[in-house]
């Protein structure tokens, strides 16, 4: 009769090679979404009185640079830039809904608009693009408060496709379209109270003492009116000058980030459609090395007891799977140092993405203002002086 013992280690001995050849073969596939649900958006059919157009405000994006500390594949520049880019892409998209008066990129809440929108990068990869999207009208009341998360399909990089549409402009359609959702559930006259509380918050800004009685905050924390100015009201006819010029530096800023927009599109796209193929391959990388460690120390511990057998072929096979355990291990190491290598190139591909906005040159009547630093940094500058202009306008020295 032959031993347990013997029969137990020659059958690790066969057992073990044969977990190395499974071992080898893990991991070998990948995990793509071959196509998504795309949203389309949802576009105003009826002829929106003026006076019921709101303006809207989208605020650069948080980059989220405090919530990724962890992700190896983040580049600050990237996100940095992304944060302009993403704000820029979703006012196209409220634009082409056709229910908005302007909106715009600001670049601060500063700027006193009808509706505000903020954002926060999640998460973007190139696979997939999360975004945490608050909107508050001027009363203060929130309108929006929720997460929108899109993975790009395996075509959303073809050539063609890309040039005519986004590869994530389903979850901007989807934002557009609870906006959209919202405004039209507005209650009668409440887009003209928004708009009359966005000139009151603007007048009291330059004029506190005039204006500060026309509005409360109610219990809930929301602006509300009380009164109304007359409409030939003297100060509030200077006020009003002074935000139609505070509109056009707005809309040269605009012009800004749409040049910066247009620049960034082709090299941010091949980034993106590069970081998609890292995205998948780095995650394919990682579970090889993951499957193949476990294999090969498995291999290496069983193969030693097997060598260990007073049979002669279950030594060979216990030696044979201890050099191909350690085989496992070393291919490991190696898959894994492949990843950091495919981590590091994705992060390199967005040196190129970095924005710095040039000075702005303003030519008024009397004297030329040059504003400096970036766009929040400028646009304080300027409020700055729209308030030397209304002092001005008033017959007060600034």
């Amino acid at each position: 009769m032959i031993p347990t013992t013997f029969n137990y280690r020659a059958q690790i001995a066969h057992w073990l090679l044969l977990l190395i050849v499974v071992t080898q073969l893990a991991g070998c596939g990948t995990t793509t979404v071959k196509s998504t649900t795309y949203t389309p958006l949802t576009q105003e059919t009826q002829i929106v009185p003026e006076r019921e157009l709101l303006d809207v405000g989208v605020i650069p994006f948080d980059p989220g640079l405090d919530n990724a500390k962890d992700d190896d594949t983040l580049r600050p520049e990237v996100r940095t830039a992304e944060s302009r880019y993403l704000a820029t892409q979703l006012v196209n998209t409220l634009q082409n809904s056709g229910a908005w008066g302007p909106v715009r990129v600001l670049p601060s809440d500063t700027s006193v608009v009808d509706l505000y929108i903020r954002g926060t990068i999640l998460h973007s990869d190139g696979e997939r693009l999360e975004l945490a999207i608050t909107a508050t009208d001027s009363s203060g009341r929130q309108w929006l408060d929720k997460t929108y998360q899109e993975v790009a399909s395996v075509y959303a990089y073809d050539r063609q496709r890309s040039k005519t549409r986004d590869p994530f402009q389903g979850l901007y359609n989807r934002i557009a379209n609870d906006l959209m959702e919202i405004r039209s559930g507005l209650p009668d006259g409440r887009a003209e109270t928004l708009r009359t509380l966005s000139e009151l918050r603007f007048a009291r800004e330059f004029a506190p003492d005039a204006y500060d009685g026309y509005t409360r905050e109610s219990r809930n924390g929301e602006l509300e009116i009380i009164r109304l100015p007359a409409e030939n009201d003297p100060i509030l006819e200077r006020i009003r000058r002074i935000r139609e010029r505070d509109y056009l530096f707005v809309d040269t800023l605009q012009e800004h980030y749409d040049a910066f927009y247009r620049r960034m599109d082709n090299p941010y796209q091949s980034w993106r459609a590069e970081s998609y193929q890292e995205v998948i391959t780095t995650r394919q990388l990682k579970r090889q090395s993951t499957a193949r460690m476990v294999g090969g120390i498995v291999a290496v511990a069983g193969g030693i007891l097997a060598a260990g057998s007073s049979d002669g072929s279950a030594q060979v096979g216990g030696i044979m799977a201890a050099g191909a355990g350690g085989m496992l291990i070393k291919s490991s190491l190696e898959k894994r140092q492949e990843a950091q290598l495919h981590i590091e190139a994705l992060a390199e591909l967005g040196d190129s993405l970095e924005e710095a906005i040039e000075p702005h040159v303003i030519d008024l009547e009397d004297r030329t203002i040059t504003l400096t630093g970036n766009a929040e940094a400028q646009y304080s500058q300027w409020k700055a002086l729209l308030r030397d202009i209304y002092e001005a306008d008033r017959g007060l020295s600034p």
